[in-house]
């Protein structure tokens, strides 16, 4: 399998530039805490959006929900928790891109804890999926022992319910629809078998289906 061996880097690396090219001018977006955050220094030629910071721009006084310094362009807006909630809720933000633990072929995701491990708590995620306009999840396509993490049903307490429309792997791009899970894109040098050996949940694929870029 041509992914053997790759490493996290490189396989991060593809899954954020390839989520990357789905943002659009004009779209209020949620990156999650980790994988996401980096699609800010992918974002397509064209659009006005705030990367990640250079060392000499670096100031401790702001950072992000992961802990992690950020810069800040003329415009910027600084809001309360509150504030934040009220433009989830009221389904203001047009795309919101978080990491999983698990998936499944219903369109849930489980995202915010393992029963038995000391959790900090689920943050926003349960509203962002709730409320988003449109849910992609960014992850690699299997755990650090090679289960799979895309599964028929989450085993793990859920944080939506049928809430997501795209999950995003290193290994494929794959639709959520009422007939199941659509392989649309698949990395080179893999094949439709390699993809659904790693995957628990029965994958349909589509007529289109091209190379992901």
């Amino acid at each position: 399998m041509a992914e053997a061996g790759q490493s996290d880097v490189a396989k991060r690396d593809r899954i954020v530039r390839r989520v990357a090219r789905e943002l659009r001018d004009g779209f209020y977006v949620n990156l999650g805490i980790g994988m996401p955050t980096l699609i800010a220094n992918h974002v397509p030629v064209g659009m006005d959006v705030v990367p990640y910071p250079l060392e000499s721009e670096v100031d401790p006084d702001l950072i992000n929900a992961g802990k992690e310094t950020v810069s800040v362009l003329p415009g910027t807006s600084f809001f309360s928790s509150a504030e934040s909630f009220a433009m989830i809720r009221g389904g203001h933000i047009d795309l919101s891109i978080l990491g999983a633990m698990e998936v499944d072929e219903q369109g849930s995701l489980a995202n915010w804890m393992i029963p038995g491990k000391v959790v900090k708590g689920m943050g926003g995620a349960m509203d962002l999926v709730a409320s988003a306009r449109r849910v992609i999840v960014a992850m690699e396509h299997t755990t650090r022992d090679g289960h799979p993490k895309i599964l028929r049903r989450c085993t793990l307490p859920l944080t939506g319910f049928g809430v997501m429309q795209t999950i995003a792997t290193e290994m494929a791009w794959i639709e959520v629809t009422a007939e199941g899970l659509v392989l649309e894109e698949i990395a080179e040098g893999l094949t439709v078998g390699d993809v659904q050996a790693a995957t628990e949940a029965r994958l349909i694929v589509s007529p289109g289906l091209k190379v992901m870029q």
